[in-house]
Parts: structure tokens; C-alpha cells; sequence
């Protein structure tokens, strides 16, 4: 056997004599390589995925960026829509007709500007089945001829932004007459 010296690392290498120390080297040659594209390919598939998250990231910022703000918004909505609510009935035709038609030209605008950055208004009805992604359930009542979980009384709107719960609408909820109440874990 004789050593070669290796100028750029400095180590020796033994240069086989026989055939069967050849192919063995070849084996572990092509073992090292099959490890090393294995390598490659798990970073590039994690360096695809990194990017695709971080584009994903983007966009939902992106998206979701006016999210604070909607949130104030909706509560001037609100605000809005309270004061045109307390109006009685007959004032619309009498000296303040012109403010209510200002108020609910305004309530229309916002509301408008609203839709436009994809921010919706969920109105549950009277009736509707209570859902726990879009309703938050201030109380229950006694509601005769109501199934239980059905919605009785809205006590304000909830919005969406885009596919996401900005806040829930608040809602009464019918009480179940005589049937046993779900388990928390058991509510759909």
C-alpha cells in the first residue's frame, strides 16, 4: 500500500491494492452519496417550505392588518346603528329628518368601507341556532315553544373579517326544558 497526501486537507488516503477493497469503496462512495442527495433534498424541501410559510405569513398580514382598526370601527357602527334605533317612530318626517337621513347615510358609508376591506356583519335572527364560532351567549332563558340552543334575542351584531371571527355577535340563548345539558366537551 502506499499513502497519497492530500494537499488541500492534509489527510492521507490509503489507495487499495485489491479489487474487493475497491468495490467496497465504491459502496461506501455511492452510500455516502445517496446520504448526501438525501441531505439536498430535505433542505430544499424545508427551504420550499420556509418560503411558502413566510409567503403565507405575508399574505395573512397583509390580510389581516386593518384587524385592530375594523375593530373600532365596528363598534362605531354600533354606535350608529343605536342612535338611529332610538329615533320614535313618526320623527323621521318631523325638524330632525334631515340629521336621522345624515346619520343613516354615514352608518351606510362606514359600513360600505367596511365591506370593502372584507369585514362583514354576522346578524343572527331570532330562531337561529346558536353557534359558538360565530355567538357568544350572554344568557339563557326560560323560552317556551323554543328549542334549547336556539338564538331568542340579539344584543349585537357580530363581524367577520375575510374567514376570520372579529367578534362575536351577543346573543340570548334559549334554556333546554327538562333535557339533560351537554358537557362542555360534548358541544358541537
Amino acid at each position: 500500500m502506499t499513502d497519497e497526501n492530500d494537499g488541500a486537507s492534509g489527510a492521507s488516503e490509503t489507495v487499495p491494492t485489491s479489487g474487493h477493497n475497491a468495490e467496497e469503496r465504491v459502496a461506501a462512495l455511492e452510500a455516502e452519496l445517496a446520504e448526501a442527495r438525501d441531505k439536498l433534498l430535505r433542505a430544499l424541501a424545508e427551504t420550499e417550505n420556509v418560503r411558502r410559510r413566510g409567503q403565507r405569513e405575508r399574505e395573512d398580514a397583509q390580510r389581516y392588518s386593518v384587524q385592530n382598526f375594523a375593530r373600532d370601527m365596528v363598534t362605531v357602527a354600533d354606535n350608529l346603528r343605536r342612535a338611529l334605533d332610538s329615533v320614535p317612530a313618526g320623527a323621521e318626517d318631523g325638524p330632525a329628518s334631515g340629521l336621522l337621513a345624515g346619520v343613516a347615510a354615514t352608518e351606510r358609508e362606514l359600513l360600505a368601507a367596511l365591506d370593502r376591506h372584507g369585514v362583514k356583519r354576522v346578524e343572527p335572527q331570532p330562531g337561529d341556532r346558536f353557534d359558538h364560532n360565530l355567538h357568544e351567549a350572554m344568557f339563557e332563558v326560560d323560552a317556551p315553544g323554543q328549542p334549547g340552543g336556539t338564538i331568542v334575542q340579539v344584543l349585537q351584531p357580530g363581524y367577520l373579517i375575510h374567514d376570520r371571527l372579529l367578534r362575536p355577535a351577543m346573543v340570548g340563548v334559549a334554556k333546554a326544558s327538562g333535557e339533560p345539558r351537554p358537557r362542555v366537551d360534548e358541544v358541537v
